[in-house]
Formats: C-alpha cells, structure tokens, sequence
C-alpha cells in the first residue's frame, strides 16, 4: 500500500479493506464523467468487474467508487479515502480526480494494468487509507524524438499512457527535424511526400561506420494528430509541439530547397538547392535562410500547428543553428545590415522574435532552448533549459518561464551504467539514482526567480533508438524517479530516501510488467536488450554540474 510512485505528500493506514465484487458501482460527480469513463474502462479491463454507474457518490455505497469535485482543493490536488463506506476520490478539478484515480489504481495492485484478467477468481481490494496528495510543479513533462526515429501512432499513445501512470502532464512532441518531418502541413505536400523519410539510417553514433541500408520515416496525418491530442486531454496532458525553427531544418530544405540559403555552398561541397533528408547524426550546417519568404512559409506552416495543438505554448526549437551559411551568405549578410542588427547571433533573436510576435498576436506563447537567449529574448517567450542551468538561472532572473531539463540530468538517451553491455552508450553515466537526486530549481535564486520555474522534464532523443523496445530501455525505469521529482515534495537531493524509492520500485517493476514496458533491470540489460559491436560515445566522469 505503502509502494505508491511518485510519493504522495500525506498517507495514513488504517486496517481493513474494501473489497470490489461484482455487486460494485461507480458513480462519476458532475465534472468528472471523463474521468469515470476512463477509470470504468480500464478497471473492467483488467478485472472483469462490470462496475455499473451508481448514483451521485454519497460514501455509503460500501463496496463502490465514487468521483467528485472537493471544496478546497487545488486544481491538480486529490483525497482518496478508503473505509467501511467504500472508495470516494475528491479532486480540485477532473485533473485531480485523474490523479487519484491513478493512485487507486496503483493500490489495487499490478495486474490493475492488464488488458484482460488474469484470474477471474481473485479478489480485488483497496486497503483502509486517505491519501492527500498535490503536485510540486505544474510542468511535469517527458519530450519524445520522433523525427530521428519514427513512433508509429499507436506507440504515441501507449506512451501517454504510460506518462499518464507516473502523474506527467506535459507531452513535448518533437515532429521536425534534419532527419524527418513527421506532422502533414496540407498546404506543404512536400513537407512530408519528401521530408518524411531518408534513404538509409546510421546505426549508432555518428562517428560508427555501421548502416541500417534501408528506407526510413512515416509521418502522422492531421487526423492522427486530433487523435493524439484528443486522447492526451482524456488523460489530463497537454501536448508541446515542436517545430524546429531555423536549424534543425534540413528535410524542410530538403522538400522546399527555396527555404534554405541557396547562395551559399555546405562545407560538404553539396548545395542547399540539392539537398536530401539527412541520414546521419549531430548538427547539419543547413539552416533556414532569413528571408520574407522563409517566414511567411513557417507562418503557414504554424496557423496549420495552431489548428491541430490547443496548447497554450508553441515549441520552435531554435537551438544548435549553426551560422556559417550566415556568415557567407551575401543574402544573409544584406539582411542583418538591413535591420541593423549586429551579428548573427541577433539575426537569430530576430527571427525567433519574429514568431514570438507572431503566436502572441494569436493568443499563445513561443518556448525554445535555451540558445533563444543569445542575442536576447522575446518578451514573454519561456526558455526550455537543456545546457545545463545557466539558462534557466538566466532566464528565470530576467523574468521569464523557465522548464528545467538539464542533458547533464535528464536526457535519457544517456547511459545508465558503464558496463560494456549497456547499448550504444551515450554520454554520461545517469543512473535510477542520479535521475531520483536532480533538483530542478537551482540553489541560489530568490523567491521571485524560482516562481518562473514552472516544472522540469525529462528528454528522449532517438538517434539510437530505432525501435520502441529501445525507447523503453532508455526511458525506465528512470521515468519513475524523474517523475517522483517532478510531482514529490522531496527534501534536498542528498537527504532524499533512494532505499525507500527502492523498496517501492520492487513493486513498480511488476506494474511495469503488466504494461509490458521493456525496462532496463536492475541487474543489467538482457541479453536482447544489448548491442554488441555498435559504437556509442560515451562520456567518462561526472558531469559537469553547471
């Protein structure tokens, strides 16, 4: 009972139990029918209860379940109590009655998380307890690469599915990129006849002379989209859209060599007018070129976005843009001087500024890596902080929304041992442990800078991930404990319980189980699970903590 992940903030015991039989009712309050709906399905699912709907929920049912809105409680923030009346879930909105739901649902045991019973004589039972419980950060978010390593739709919404069962509520979606464009713009065909796929694919680092010679990509039509946010929002998770603005853009190019800087030559002696969808890894030196016709085709390409994602941010990337094309580019060069700017540092503030305004005008806000910094920031734009902390320090000081996901902390395509075993090993070594000791607001700002910080996430990068086991590997069972960060009130990093966090994974592993989520065991990646002889680039010693 005790085994709950993430931990909730008070939890008091008590003997006895109710049992759930077929006799037993569920009544969704007024504002709460989702919720019912969700919980009714999966339940039945797993246990074969017929869990009827009951009258409006009043704690006498005894054996029944009960969902309604509570006076008092904050939007995200739920009461479980379990007694002799039954089980009854108050929450300051649907979103908190979610949460509890999940957290009943961890309390029936693993097989809660099967797609049919596997023992239709087995009792289901909720022990004596209440539970209050409340998120630290509205920001709990996990990023999903889907550009250098396509997830099949179905994939995408197992994985809500999942942040939905570690309490996260922030999906970041990242469709665009070098190596695929994964969104349909249907007033851009090529964005995906063309962007979508590549002729072949490194299997590895960049740096490995191995290749997977086959055609690789697929793309999620507009309705797969609707699909994806619909689902998300039953389950109380909003979905970031990142479009990769102006690196990070060769299949754009690619499809559309217009956009790119065509009065230049790459360093690679190929020309920007002939451009293919990239194969390999690391940063492509082609780069939007910062022209009219570059903006009003982005504009185009997000009024499409803005239809498709309600979310109050709009994702745009801008990090890691080279500028050597810049530098040569005549065009380029004429641009800056045109707006008197005074390098290409501010060229790239002006054309994030550019859509920051743009967003703004239509009611939502841009977010981009921390690189937005440099040159200076729009007003009002919030800052993903990935290089460390010194961006979000930065931002969050200069009164700007700050997410904390720190590579050194949270990138979870990083390696989780150094053992010869671990599967194309990248970076540093960030174990269950590291990621269960990351602090997301750093020491030493004052109160009026950490209230910018509005979360953390966590980040999968898949250019060595091609296939959804290997998402998985990578992702838990740190997902776990980021995600016990990201909603715990836990005490500072070196005076956290990991053993205690122990105790309660030996439990998560076997719901981990039922989900049937190919985690890396404690013990070390099976035999499957390894990838002998396909070079990563691992990065020795700690990480610098910056």
């Amino acid at each position: 009972m005790t085994e709950l992940i993430p931990r909730p903030r008070d939890v008091v015991a008590d003997s006895g139990e109710v049992r759930l039989t077929a006799h037993s009712r569920l009544c969704a309050g007024s504002a709460t029918e989702g919720v019912g709906h969700w919980l009714r399905t999966v339940l039945r699912e797993a246990t074969g209860l017929p869990l009827r709907e009951g009258r409006e929920p009043d704690g006498t049912d005894g054996d029944g379940i009960g969902l309604r809105l509570g006076p008092g409680l904050g939007p995200e923030e739920y009461r479980l109590v379990s007694d002799r009346s039954g089980v009854l879930i108050e929450g300051g909105s649907a979103a908190g009655v979610f949460w509890g739901a999940q957290t009943l649902r961890q309390l029936l045991g693993p097989d809660a998380y099967r797609r049919a019973p596997v023992n239709r004589g087995r009792t289901w039972a909720v022990p004596h307890v209440t539970i209050e419980d409340s998120p630290r950060f509205p920001w709990r978010g996990l990023m999903l690469d889907v550009a250098r390593h396509f997830m099949p739709k179905e994939g995408v919404l197992r994985y809500l599915d999942l942040m939905a069962a570690h309490k996260l509520n922030v999906f970041h979606f990242h469709l665009t990129d070098d190596q695929g464009w994964r969104v349909r713009i249907e007033r851009y065909p090529r964005l995906t006849d063309v962007g979508s796929w590549r002729t072949r694919t490194k299997f590895g680092h960049r740096a490995s002379p191995l290749w997977e010679e086959k055609p690789h990509g697929g793309f999620y039509t507009q309705d797969d989209i609707r699909e994806i946010v619909a689902y998300a929002a039953e389950r109380h998770i909003t979905v970031v859209p990142e479009i990769d603005v102006p690196g990070h853009s060769q299949a754009a190019i690619a499809a559309y060599p217009e956009l790119g800087n065509t009065d230049v030559i790459t360093a690679s002696g190929t020309g920007s007018t002939a451009l293919s969808v990239w194969d390999s890894w690391g940063i492509s030196p082609n780069v939007l070129a910062p022209t009219d016709n570059t903006l009003r085709f982005y504009e185009g390409v997000f009024e499409e976005v803005l239809g498709l994602f309600p979310s109050e941010f709009i994702h745009v990337g801008g990090d890691e843009c080279l500028k050597d094309q810049w530098r040569v580019s005549p065009a380029a060069q004429a641009r800056i001087k045109e707006l008197g700017l005074a390098d290409e540092d501010a060229l790239q503030s002006w054309f994030i500024g550019h859509f920051a305004k743009w967003l703004s005008a239509r009611g939502r806000r841009l977010i981009g890596w921390d690189e937005i910094l440099e040159g200076g920031i729009a007003e009002g734009a919030a800052v993903s902080s990935w290089r460390g902390y010194g961006g979000g320090i930065a931002a969050a000081r200069a009164g700007h929304d700050v997410v904390m996901c720190p590579e050194q902390h949270v990138y979870l395509d990083h390696r989780q041992a150094d053992g010869a075993d671990e599967p194309v090993p990248i970076g540093y070594v960030r174990t269950l442990e590291d990621v269960y000791r990351f602090e997301p607001v750093p020491p030493g700002l004052d109160a009026s800078a950490a209230r910018r910080i509005l979360g953390t996430q966590a980040n999968i990068w898949t250019e060595v991930m091609e296939d959804q086991a290997r998402v998985d590997y990578q992702a838990f069972p740190r997902l776990a404990a980021f995600a016990e960060v990201a909603w715990s009130a836990l005490p500072a990093p070196a005076d956290r319980d990991f053993a205690d966090f122990g105790r309660r994974m030996s439990a998560h592993y076997r719901r981990l189980d039922a989900l049937g989520v190919a985690y890396r065991p404690p013990s070390g990646p099976l035999p499957w699970q390894r990838r002998p002889g396909v070079p990563g680039r691992p990065l020795d010693g700690p990480p610098p903590n910056r």
